[in-house]
């Protein structure tokens, strides 16, 4: 699977592609549209998902992107094809009517998705992961109703932040610093507070909202933008 970082519909405009490639696999509720022989084009990760739901694992839906749009980027001039975005949002209606929730949404069950990046080739151990993709604001509101858990909400919420804001945005140790800016956040905060070390599974839902906000500041101090609120700006 490709992790996109950069807004696919904003780069569709720039870059056309031929209307009958397919960019964009599926996968979910005992079908897909691959198999274990396409590593090439779905990466060993994506090719293995789509034999393994073929056979009729247990595997939760989702899409891959082929390795062909790594390669349509470098040759284009870090753009993406022009039909990826409407590929994407077929892929994403797929795992919505599977698991009867949606994306972005704020009234109920939030359709949350893992981004996990794969290669041609194994490697392991230097492929980057982004969980709860989907949260802001809002839907992480949808998320405390629907589990009726604050903290773990909040958590799930504050820890995308972090993920987010490192693979994607950029947010890392520059020279001169000898940790992880938000690694640093979260130890200011707990001396702050706490006046000691604390363990993450200590921290209060209230705390969790407070790193959010902190890491919300972090991100803006060291991209000049804020933190993306829109679900599909962040895909």
């Amino acid at each position: 699977m490709a992790t996109v970082k950069k807004s696919a519909k904003k780069a569709a405009k720039k870059a056309p592609a031929a209307k009958g490639t397919k960019y964009v696999y599926t996968w979910g509720n005992g079908k897909a549209d691959g198999n274990g022989s396409m590593k090439a084009l779905l990466g060993g990760k994506g090719a293995n998902l789509a034999e393994m739901t073929r056979i009729g694992l247990p595997v939760p839906p989702g899409f891959t992107i082929t390795t062909e749009v790594c390669t349509y980027f470098y040759g284009h001039k870090k753009t993406y094809p022009a039909v990826l975005q409407a590929q994407m949002e077929a892929g994403v209606k797929n795992m919505e009517k599977i698991m009867g929730c949606k994306f972005g949404d704020a009234k109920g069950m939030p359709l949350l998705v893992a981004v996990r990046s794969g290669a041609r080739d194994s490697m392991p151990g230097m492929m980057d992961t982004i969980l709860n993709l989907g949260l802001n604001d809002e839907t992480v509101l949808a998320l405390v109703s629907a589990t009726q858990n604050e903290r773990f909400a909040w958590d799930c919420y504050r820890r995308f932040v972090q993920m987010y804001g490192d693979v994607v945005l950029g947010v890392q140790k520059t020279e001169g610093e000898d940790h992880e800016p938000f690694e640093v956040v979260i130890e200011e905060f707990k001396h702050e507070k706490y006046h000691k070390d604390i363990i993450d599974s200590d921290l209060t839902a209230d705390d969790q909202k407070e790193l959010v906000k902190r890491f919300k500041a972090l991100v803006k101090e060291r991209t000049g933008k804020g933190f993306p609120a829109d679900p599909w700006e962040q895909l």
